[in-house]
């Protein structure tokens, strides 16, 4: 068996091979694109097990090098430095210490999901970004009404009918914030219309359709809880039954419904309504 180590960057992947014994076989580096590595892996010795750090570029190398190798191994950053801590530190030393990791078993390997399963998540951590990009603009214009002494019902502030009268009509209103206040309004309504259509491409996802009940209920108490508050406050869905008509569901709730519902799906059938949703709800 033969244990390479790659040290992954942006532009290039540094590697190193070694038998069981140790014995360094080859070492080099190669440009981190497709084509590079499809010509690289040629030239490998079988079998042969490939390990890598986790790191921002780790996902697409996995996918691309996994029918490749007997086995692709990602190793957690923080616990392989712990591991592999060195005064000496290259490229070079990094690849050699990575392959020396499954050589010894020593690779304190991480999880890696399924590409599926990466591709929804890349949609939630997009919805979530546009979901701050949001409350920060929110909070933009309630903090220019506030420095500048302007006289606003807060519950109704980020109405459009209320936020349009505000602007137009209320003379307390300096003429030099108008259009800050304006330009962070235009922002609200863009990434609201982003997030609807994202939560909608999610809905019509067929993978997702599958984990739906025929009587066209979703999972309604799953939902994972984001860092400002749970996406379930005030609609009488945070707790509860398990399921729950979809004419009470807000756009926002798909999403978290789609993280617990992958969880459980992902476990196999036989766990979808074991502990494990259980333990999905309370976490």
């Amino acid at each position: 068996m033969y244990y390479i180590g790659l040290d992954v960057h942006k532009k290039t992947i540094s590697y190193c091979v070694k038998d069981a014994s140790g014995q360094v076989h080859r070492e080099g580096t190669v440009r981190a694109t497709r084509n590079e590595l499809d010509g690289w892996v040629r030239t490998l010795p079988e079998p042969r097990i490939i390990a890598m750090e986790a790191t921002i570029f780790t996902g697409w190398i996995y996918d691309h090098l996994l029918p490749h190798a007997d086995q692709v191994k990602v190793a957690h950053p923080l616990m392989l430095r712990a591991i592999a801590a060195a005064k000496k530190k290259n490229d070079r030393i990094d690849a050699g210490k990575i392959a020396d990791c499954p050589r010894c078993d020593f690779l304190p390997e991480c999880h890696m999901a399924s590409t599926e399963i990466r591709d929804r998540r890349r949609s939630l951590r997009y919805r979530h970004l546009l979901v701050r990009q949001m409350v920060q603009m929110k909070n933009r214009i309630s903090g220019l009404l506030m420095e500048t002494g302007v006289s606003h019902n807060k519950q109704r502030l980020h109405k459009v009918g209320y936020f349009r009268e505000l602007i137009s009509k209320n003379e307390e209103v300096p003429e030099s914030i108008r259009p800050l206040l304006r330009l962070s309004r235009e922002t609200i309504d863009r990434c609201r219309k982003t997030e609807y259509a994202l939560v909608s491409s999610l809905e019509r996802d067929p993978l997702l359709a599958d984990t739906q009940p025929s009587s066209g209920l979703r999972p309604a108490s799953l939902g994972f809880r984001s860092p400002s508050a749970s996406p379930f406050h005030g609609s009488g869905l945070a707790h509860g039954s398990v399921w729950a008509p979809v004419s009470r569901l807000r756009p926002a709730h798909v999403v978290y419904v789609c993280c617990a519902v992958w969880k459980a799906v992902s476990a196999g059938p036989c766990l979808r309504n074991s502990s494990l949703l259980r333990k999905a709800h309370n976490s």
